[in-house]
């Protein structure tokens, strides 16, 4: 499985109503997606959930990577470039993925962390795992999968959940259900504003 995410920085004046509505309408063209688990149409708001820009993002998870391959050279990216540009998708393999109890995601969550040079790997990674499994068996969890970035040795969490983001601290961090508040300021929230989740029901269920 992969995980993939890009961004796209808006200006300040942007009509976010134009984006909701794109969402929508660019959502159903995925219910019937191949190979893909869901793909979350995700928004940032000035002065919410500790954003302090606009942005609009793209999150999906992927079965494995044909499917990826199959979006790049597909033309499917095309629509993207051609209303924001070609932006860096960030893209990690997955360790472990599971559908929750939930079903209706409200917000994403994506943390990431630095995998300490002296760590042992092993168990970093498996503690990851058992990690993912324990945050998805929360109520509110839609699903939780967890990635690493082998190339700068970084962890990546992503959580899709009906709860929502926590208290904004002083210098703008969140924190997401479940989440250890020390490290809150690694969190990102996002609002769901459509997800495509065409071959959800596939993905291991929580206690699989």
């Amino acid at each position: 499985m992969l995980i993939a995410h890009y961004a796209h920085r808006l200006p300040a004046n942007f009509d976010t109503v134009a984006i909701r509505a794109r969402a929508q309408t660019r959502g159903t063209l995925w219910d019937d997606a191949k190979r893909l688990y869901f793909k979350g149409f995700l928004l940032r708001e000035a002065g919410r959930y500790g954003a302090t820009a606009n942005d609009y993002s793209s999150l999906y998870l992927w079965r494995d990577g044909a499917g990826f391959r199959d979006f790049l050279v597909g033309g499917h990216y095309r629509n993207v470039t051609d209303s924001f540009g070609r932006a860096e998708i960030d893209t990690r393999v997955v360790l472990d993925a599971r559908r929750g109890l939930a079903t209706t995601a409200r917000f994403a969550y994506k943390e990431e962390r630095d995998i300490p040079v002296d760590a042992d790997l092993t168990a970093t990674l498996a503690a990851e795992i058992e990690r993912n499994r324990e945050i998805a068996r929360q109520e509110d969890t839609v699903v939780a999968a967890v990635g690493v970035d082998a190339a700068r040795w970084r962890i990546t969490r992503i959580l899709l959940s009906t709860g929502e983001a926590g208290e904004v601290g002083e210098e703008g961090e969140t924190s997401a259900p479940g989440a250890d508040s020390r490290a809150a300021g690694n969190i990102t929230a996002y609002q769901v504003l459509y997800l495509a989740a065409p071959e959800l029901d596939e993905l291991p269920a929580v206690d699989a």
